[in-house]
């Protein structure tokens, strides 16, 4: 294997829940954008750079399970790390501006993150339905090298597995 895998598969991977993914992702975008706003006074490029990476973890780390979550929780992260950066004043009415204002400026920024994170979850979606294929594969045919009754389909009109049903009389 090439060193690049190799160095990929000592890296923790943790199995966020689709709440916790996105949790995740908020905090790491507050922190992310504040970041930028005290470093680089809120450079859109910085932090549309830094969404980038956020989008890819949170897809890479959230359980097979919800990975239908994991492009919905980045726009929202997008969102809540925004508010630093939009540099909005003149009280709650003018951030609220602001902040509307960066998502609709940066919207390149936020369907490109959304799209990673899609398509991450997407290609592990795939793989993990390729793989219980094959494992429903093998089972069916360890079952059907085992001569059981169970290892082939049930001949028509013939009789069904199981226990019989009971019939219920009137008193």
């Amino acid at each position: 294997m090439p060193p690049v895998v190799l160095a990929l598969r000592r890296l923790p991977s943790p199995r966020l829940t689709g709440l916790g993914a996105g949790l995740f992702a908020c905090a790491a975008m507050l922190v992310l954008g504040v970041l930028d706003w005290l470093l680089f006074d809120g450079s859109p490029l910085v932090y549309g750079l830094l969404f980038l990476p956020v989008s890819a973890l949170t897809a890479l780390w959230v359980r097979p399970a919800d990975l239908v979550t994991a492009p919905i929780g980045v726009p929202i992260a997008f969102a809540v790390g925004v508010v630093p950066v939009s540099g909005g004043s003149g009280g709650i009415g003018g951030q609220a501006m602001a902040v509307v204002t960066a998502l609709a400026v940066h919207a390149g920024w936020l369907y490109g993150g959304t799209l990673v994170a899609g398509l991450i979850a997407s290609v592990r979606k795939v793989r993990d339905m390729g793989r219980r294929q094959q494992q429903r594969a093998a089972a069916a045919a360890r079952a059907g090298a085992g001569g059981g009754e169970a290892a082939g389909p049930r001949p028509a009109g013939g009789p069904r597995p199981g226990p019989a049903p009971t019939r219920r009389t009137a008193p």
